[in-house]
């Protein structure tokens, strides 16, 4: 492998300056790789965007072989990047799950870059990398994500129809053979360990608004580190010597050391309030167009019409020593990871959930939406009442109930499975929403086991798990530490730091509440 060979990490960006690429992998099954030529949104304008074996070539995309080349001066004007994608192929060995792959990119025959990804869930296909535009350039993105339902469930996702069942259209190599659900990278991540912000489909803009801000905050706290150091080590050089640590010569020393340090710290503070300001009007522009879901309350994207969205915001990033810039803290829907409300009282969290259950509404106005509820202990049960039209019965109030409501979720995911294994699924028409509140107080050992083999088998019937108690990673039950640990943790308690994935800069995450207003509050829930 050449030295020069950037090994990229998920969610690292390049700048490319090749004219033709050339996008393989290594693996040790066998695998089909396509592409898809998509819009800002991340969907196709039609099914002729998706290459593949059976449908070889579309402008300035091709594939020969088992390698994609892409002429990026011919791709179609209006599109905005080229996925890249890998499959298994269901007749080899492994029953159709991929195992380890390392994706590969050159330009202009020198190979640039390597992603090695690791599926952890079972995951039938996978969004190696993203060729996009960034302005005239091109970039490539190490992505990663995902989808055990495979290509039945990675297609539709991104605008290309598909038919259920053997009998799928040609538009998807080897559909008969594929889970259909949608399960994004699940890797483990705590959020003092996490990176905060996932591209997907429709967070792209959001995403790269994020890095830049990371990249802002590394460089100004690297400037403030490198100053405080050489401002130390003058300092003690003036006054090395005793006997002219106190003479005029050597408080001249001290004061040019100091200046030479304010003036470091003052244009480092320049450039990032320069580049603070001009993402905080990025921002701006960008919350009249984004959807709603991922939209500010205070967006008109909420008084407009509908519109679909890939991705939900849960709150803002903020550095109170860095300035006034605020990030979205977004995640891609349905959820790829369950999110896990950080709490020792489901009580003091009611915003929250009622927040994220607003946003989970919103994000696909035209799908029916169906939610669990186990609420031992009645916290959210004001926050339920304009919930009933989409709330799958009563509210869980009682322990005895949990086990039974939570095996009906099972049993619908495992009967998805066996109609996969069959040939005869059809992508769930409903997005599912488990609420598990006061976790793990008065669960079973064996309700545990079932919200964890929902997290692996959810996905088949359209499930987002939503988990509310204090964390329980390092609790003694495996199972229940497992789970906790296979979680998206959102800290309800402050000082608790987040880390972007770019420079390792931390950051504090304010969680969006449901707004006081009654009315308000009812609408966004959907009541009115």
């Amino acid at each position: 492998m050449a030295d020069n060979v950037i090994q990229l990490k998920a969610g690292q960006n390049i700048p490319l300056s090749g004219e033709v690429l050339r996008f393989g992998v290594k693996a040790g099954a066998a695998l089909d790789v396509s592409a898809l030529v998509v819009a800002e949104n991340l969907r196709v304008r039609d099914a002729a965007d998706f290459v593949f074996y059976n449908q070889p070539s579309t402008g300035g995309v091709a594939l020969t072989g088992d390698e994609v080349t892409i002429t990026l001066a011919e791709v179609r004007a209006d599109a905005k990047a080229v996925l890249l994608v890998v499959s298994a192929d269901p007749a080899a060995p492994g029953g159709g799950e991929l195992g380890p792959v390392t994706a590969s990119l050159a330009e202009n025959g020198a190979l640039t870059a390597e992603f090695a990804i690791t599926p952890a869930a079972g995951e039938a296909a996978l969004i190696c990398l993203e060729v996009y535009r960034r302005g005239d350039a091109w970039k490539v993105r190490a992505v990663g994500q995902g989808y055990a339902g495979g290509l039945p469930v990675l297609l539709p996702a991104h605008g290309v129809e598909v038919s259920g069942g053997a009998d799928a259209s040609a538009h998807a190599p080897h559909p008969e053979g594929d889970r259909a659900a949608i399960a994004g990278p699940r890797q483990s991540q705590h959020p003092a360990e996490a990176p905060v912000l996932e591209v997907s489909h429709g967070l792209e803009r959001l995403w790269m608004i994020f890095e830049d801000a990371a990249r802002s905050a590394a460089a100004l706290v690297s400037a403030r580190d490198y100053a405080a150091k050489r401002l130390d080590e003058e300092l003690s050089a003036a006054v090395s010597d005793p006997a002219t640590r106190n003479t005029p010569g050597a408080e001249a020393k001290r004061k040019e050391a100091q200046r030479r340090s304010d003036e470091l710290v003052a244009v480092a503070e320049g450039n990032h309030r320069r580049d603070s300001e001009h993402l905080m009007r990025e921002l701006a522009e960008a919350d009249r167009l984004l959807p709603p879901a991922l939209a500010s309350w205070s967006s008109p994207a909420w008084e407009g019409n509908a519109k679909i969205s890939d991705g939900i915001r849960l709150g803002e990033l903020y550095a109170i020593e860095r300035g006034p810039l605020r990030i979205p803290y977004c995640v891609p829907v349905p959820l790829t990871r369950p999110l896990w409300i950080d709490t020792e009282r489901s009580a003091a969290v009611v915003p929250v959930v009622g927040a994220l259950l607003a946003r989970l509404l919103a994000s696909d106005p035209g799908r029916r939406t169906r939610i669990d509820v186990i609420d031992l202990t009645g916290a959210f049960t004001g926050l339920l009442a304009p919930l009933g039209p989409v709330l799958n019965g009563p509210p869980i109030t009682e322990h005895g109930d949990i086990s039974p409501r939570l095996q009906a979720l099972v049993d619908a995911a495992e009967l998805a499975e066996m109609a996969y294994t069959s040939g005869a699924f059809t992508p769930p028409a409903e997005h599912r929403v488990l609420l598990a509140a006061d976790f793990p107080h008065g669960y079973q050992a064996s309700d545990a086991q079932r919200i964890s083999a929902l997290t692996l088998r959810g996905d088949l019937i359209g499930l987002s798990i939503v988990i509310v108690g204090s964390d329980e990673s390092e609790s003694p039950d495996g199972t229940v530490a497992a789970l906790s640990q296979a979680c998206r943790h959102l800290p309800t308690v402050e000082d608790t730091p987040l880390f972007d994935p770019w420079t390792g800069s931390a950051w504090q995450l304010e969680l969006d509440l449901l707004p006081r207003d009654p009315q308000l509050a009812a609408k966004l829930l959907r009541s009115e």
